[in-house]
């Protein structure tokens, strides 16, 4: 059996890249952290903000999934991979944040609210509190779809966790249960196979782990 790099293991070059790009551009670098469900794209944004911050380098993590757009099931199953890709986060709100954090230093959004009781419909269900930021010396965009080419004028940094798949499934499978063999792959994998696989496949990054 092979084994895996840790996620310290495999943080640790990026925190050199990250922490002097830093320095060069004097400014907060803006990060895509992406890769494709059950990956580990949490993990390893938070495990990046740790180890820069032993060497002063401040992290802020924004979650990709406070940008869920919603919708109905049956909507969503009507749309063809391309149109599924397109439209499962809203991009826009997504920009205005990080453009607000490069430009006035904070931003706030109403993330999706998952603990809604009804998901199944058109009307987006936000938590009625809204999300605040400060920009730090590293903003972490983390999540599916986060190095999309609609939010390339804001980003300096677009990497990809690419793991494997039979680890994403166990990863899946141990994070949502026995919902992930009816539904994740169904409903999500498509998606996530044209994006990772014609908008952005695994060139178009500037680093790949």
């Amino acid at each position: 059996m092979v084994r895996l790099p840790t996620p310290a293991q495999i943080a640790q070059p990026l925190v050199d890249v990250l922490t002097a790009r830093h320095a060069s551009l004097r400014r907060s670098v803006i990060v895509a952290l992406d890769g494709r469900g059950g990956a580990g794209k949490s993990t390893l944004a938070a495990v990046l903000a740790e180890s820069c911050g032993t060497r002063g380098v401040t992290v802020a993590v924004i979650g990709g999934d406070d940008f869920y757009a919603g919708g109905t099931a049956e909507r969503w199953d009507q749309r063809s991979p391309s149109e599924k890709a397109a439209q499962v986060i809203d991009w826009h709100r997504q920009h205005r944040v990080l453009e607000d954090l490069r430009l006035r230093g904070n931003a706030s959004w109403y993330p999706f609210d998952w603990e809604a009781p009804d998901w199944n419909s058109d009307r987006v269900p936000l938590r009625s509190t809204p999300m605040s930021l400060t920009s730090a010396d590293i903003v972490s965009l983390e999540g599916a779809y986060s190095a999309r080419p609609e939010l390339h004028d804001v980003l300096d940094i677009l990497i990809l966790l690419n793991t494997p798949t039979e680890q994403r499934r166990r990863q899946l499978l141990q994070r949502e249960g026995d919902d992930y063999r009816t539904d994740w792959e169904a409903r999500w994998s498509a998606a996530e196979y044209h994006y990772f696989g014609v908008i952005m496949p695994p060139d178009r990054f500037d680093h790949v782990l």
